[in-house]
């Protein structure tokens, strides 16, 4: 039931993405266009404390008009390793600088339409370094319990899937 992608060309493409039109062969042999959106890694971070909370941002995506808690994240620039763009982005939106990153997991929030990939560390040592660079990305920052965080996600408080699959691993790792 594999399907092969014979050829692409590109419709659109600008820094953040590029839009592709594949040409698709069936298991059956059968050809249908479809478009692919080509994107650039992500990179993801938080910290959790020794009272097991986590780092959050509450922000709003204007996309899809809607309020919820997030971890820093941000697209990895050309050649940038992956754990050191999670940190960068951790301490610019946060103003904590992590200690030592773990990975957490890989995750493809969109397989059936991007090649997004999005890269999610930890640690659980941060140092405070001041007022985050970047604080247009979110309302505010907080430290919230781990043990909340099923609720929290079932409650919609947590709407982005990525975030959702980070938070319950983490929750799994130190309380389960």
């Amino acid at each position: 039931m594999r399907w092969k992608n014979l050829q692409e060309r590109t419709i659109h493409h600008n820094r953040w993405f590029q839009v592709n039109l594949a040409d698709v062969e069936l298991p059956d042999g059968r050809h249908l266009d479809h478009f692919v959106i080509r994107l650039r890694p992500v990179a993801v971070a938080t910290v959790v404390n020794e009272a097991n909370e986590v780092l959050l941002l509450w922000r709003h995506r204007f996309i899809t008009d809607s309020w919820g808690w997030e971890l820093a994240a941000g697209v990895v620039e050309d050649g940038e390793d992956l754990a050191v763009a999670a940190g960068r982005e951790m301490e610019e939106e946060t103003g904590w600088r992590p200690g030592p990153l773990r990975h957490l997991l890989t995750v493809e929030p969109s397989n059936g339409l991007t090649d997004a990939r999005h890269h999610i560390y930890w640690t659980d040592q941060a140092e405070y370094i001041g007022h985050p660079q970047d604080d247009f990305e979110s309302d505010r920052r907080e430290w919230v319990p781990l043990k909340l965080v099923p609720d929290m996600i079932a409650r919609g408080e947590v709407p982005a899937a990525n975030m959702a699959a980070a938070l319950l691993m983490l929750h799994h790792l130190r309380l389960g």
